[in-house]
């Protein structure tokens, strides 16, 4: 993490160590009662009003085929016949929408059942199934596929496939009149890559941008935004003229979602989208549903193990990287440092990466550049949006734009956070980060526009706001903050503000709550173009967690994080907080200690822990002992962790050691 302390809290945070730690001289493993242990989800009743779907594409006799991720006819058999001997309930489109608007709730297990792409092995081998279970399904074709004469191969993104792998329109039409097939929409022929980004990059035409690379340009939003709605026109169009009713499901093709198209798909009718996100859909968020793929050889029991644990938090193991590393002014040495990325990350078997979307070669927290197009700063190199995809699609792990809230380099008549000093009055204080003030519109809305931006030009899982998010017991003096405390009915001068202790409370805590206010108008504006599934996280420092009191240093609360976040990451670095070497243990223990005093806190909260001492002239931390800060802290409950920074070039920390404490696939499972 970028390095710059507040001048009281050092010392502050050294004598609260060294006062709350001294003579624990015993390291005594916490007990708790089995009363008190985490039950897992999948042993809780089923949740009210949530939906299991299935996605499923072509159904084969013989060995499946990757290319049409198959699943074979006796496996999906064996699959039916288990949900049902399980107490699963497969549900139509009509009983979903009807929870929706406050009809009848969902049965216990409800199943949702979806088919996509539109094979002819649905009208041959699924839909006799069907009817004999009485189970509804959903079909969701893609339009040019269907469209393509019988005396032709239909082009399979780029590939030609016989015409008769896929169904006729008149297959359809009778299937939807049987009652139990509701056709769905997986694009009129949006189901292909696109260039995406200079090195070449092929993402979901549905869902991104496109790239020119003659005129080394980018499609414009509004361009985008007429592509994707003729699309969704056609196929609406053509599924209303075949059945004789209006599609009210949408597929996005290789489950990509983007938010613009996701109002156009709106605006057209459809009331359930489907994506391919982990977890159970919620008929309070049927546009942004998530299902299980089920594909290639996959036995009854590896099924019902993924079905049984879908209610299950999926243990959040994050490597943060800094981008600047990949980085080199030769584009083919950039590229070769990303391969070594991403394939140091695959070989960790992690979840997450926390990918630095910014430039800070200098170290300093300010941004002057960044790594992805955009209108108001220098792009350093049109690097995050490919990155972002290669981790996604090579390693396998969810991806968190990390991106300062305030410390932009932007025009310097922009107000910046200002301290108050009796002698000097407001004044910009060169040593903490260089922040914009968060209560002028103008920089609101420039910062803003740098969101879009990077959301318009990456594919992403969700955000991870920096630590700059800070305001000081002096700050913000500036002239744009005074005039928002007054109007919120507070003090209009600093003095006033700090001049007894509830004052200086209520004005802490609306500073806190500005933040997140402002952090959520962020996180609104790249969902509003990326989707509602992006997740959200946010940096805390420890202070804050072991010493609510410093809310005032920071203007960060835990309890407002836990609310806010999708994801709270309190900075577990004891060398930063130079916490003596004897006494690390007990900090970080008590860390975890402090968040798991609230109710399902651990569920929310990813503990960060260093890689480098940044007080010694950024040495690297013993990997071993990295591991066995990592090790400690599950053991005391806390399921998500991860470290800061990740050095692939220079193996640190080393792979073989610190893979066994992070990865899913290791430490305590094997």
């Amino acid at each position: 993490m970028h390095v710059v302390r507040f001048r009281l809290v050092l010392a502050a945070m050294a004598v609260a160590a060294c006062t709350c730690l001294a003579g624990c001289a015993k390291d005594i493993p916490r007990f708790v009662p089995p009363a008190e242990r985490p039950v897992a989800a999948s042993e809780l009743p089923w949740p009210e009003d949530r939906l299991l779907a299935l996605a499923y594409h072509h159904i084969e006799d013989g060995t499946p085929n990757l290319k049409y991720v198959s699943v074979r006819t006796d496996q999906f058999i064996e699959q039916l016949a288990w949900l049902r001997e399980n107490g699963y309930r497969a549900v139509s489109v009509d009983q979903v929408l009807q929870a929706h608007r406050g009809g009848p709730p969902l049965p216990p297990r409800a199943v949702l059942l979806t088919f996509d792409d539109g094979y002819r092995s649905f009208y041959t081998r699924v839909f006799p199934i069907l009817k004999a279970y009485g189970w509804p399904a959903v079909l969701a074709p893609v339009g040019a596929w269907i469209d393509t004469p019988a005396d032709r191969d239909v082009n399979f993104g780029g590939e030609p496939v016989p015409r008769e792998m896929f169904l006729t329109w008149e297959q359809v039409a009778e299937m939807s009149r049987s009652g139990l097939v509701e056709i769905g929409a997986h694009t009129d022929d949006l189901h292909h890559g696109v260039r995406a980004n200079p090195q070449g990059s092929e993402l979901p035409a549905a869902a991104a941008l496109t790239y020119d690379g003659t005129s080394g340009t980018y499609e414009r939003p509004g361009q985008y935004a007429g592509r994707i709605a003729r699309d969704v026109s056609r196929i609406t169009e053509t599924i209303r003229r075949v059945t004789g009713k209006a599609p009210r499901v949408w597929v996005w093709p290789y489950g990509a979602a983007q938010g613009a198209a996701l109002k156009i798909v709106a605006e057209d009718g459809y009331e359930l989208a489907l994506t391919l996100d982990a977890g159970l859909g919620r008929v309070d968020r049927l546009m942004s549903t998530p299902r299980v793929l089920l594909s290639g050889e996959a036995s009854t029991e590896n099924v019902a193990n993924a079905i049984v644990g879908i209610q299950n938090v999926k243990h959040m193991r994050v490597a943060h990287v800094d981008l600047d590393y990949v980085y080199d002014p030769d584009p083919a040495q950039m590229e070769r440092n990303l391969g070594a990325l991403v394939q140091r990350i695959a070989d960790m078997q992690i979840s997450a990466v926390f990918l630095q979307a910014f430039a800070d070669p200098a170290g300093d927290g300010l941004v002057r550049s960044v790594y992805f197009p955009n209108r108001l700063l220098p792009v350093r190199a049109d690097l995050f949006g490919r990155a972002a995809w290669q981790l996604r699609t090579r390693a396998q792990v969810a991806v968190f734009a990390w991106m300062p809230v305030l410390a932009f380099d932007l025009d310097p008549a922009l107000p910046r956070v200002a301290r108050w000093s009796p002698e000097h009055g407001a004044v910009v204080d060169a040593k903490q980060y260089r922040r914009l003030s968060p209560f002028s519109p103008e920089v609101r809305a420039r910062i803003g526009a740098l969101y879009e931006d990077l959301a318009y030009h990456a594919i992403f899982d969700g955000i991870l706001f920096h630590d700059d998010a800070i305001l000081a017991d002096d700050e913000d003096a500036g002239e744009a903050a005074i005039a928002i405390y007054r109007a919120a009915g507070l003090p209009d001068s600093i003095p006033a503000l700090r001049a007894d202790a509830g004052t200086l409370q209520r004005w802490t805590r609306f500073k806190s709550r500005y933040l997140i206010d402002f952090t959520a108008e962020l996180a609104a504006r790249v969902r509003a173009i990326r989707g509602p599934q992006v997740m959200t996280a946010r940096n805390i420092f420890a202070a804050p967690v072991l010493h609510p009191e410093s809310e005032a240093w920071f203007a960060q609360n835990l309890d407002d994080f836990l609310a806010a976040y999708d994801w709270t990451v309190p900075m577990a670095m004891p060398l930063m907080e130079k916490v003596p070497a004897a006494q690390v243990d007990r900090w970080l223990d008590r860390l975890v200690d402090e968040v798991a005093k609230r109710p399902g806190a651990l569920e929310k909260t990813i503990f960060e822990l260093q890689s480098r001492d940044w007080g010694k002239s950024n040495a690297p931390v013993d990997p071993a002992r990295l591991a066995g800060w990592m090790q400690r802290i599950q053991r005391r409950g806390a399921p998500h962790f991860g470290y800061y920074p990740d050095d692939f070039a220079q193996d640190h920390p080393r792979l073989e050691v610190i893979r066994p404490a992070l990865s899913n696939a290791w430490y305590p499972y094997r």
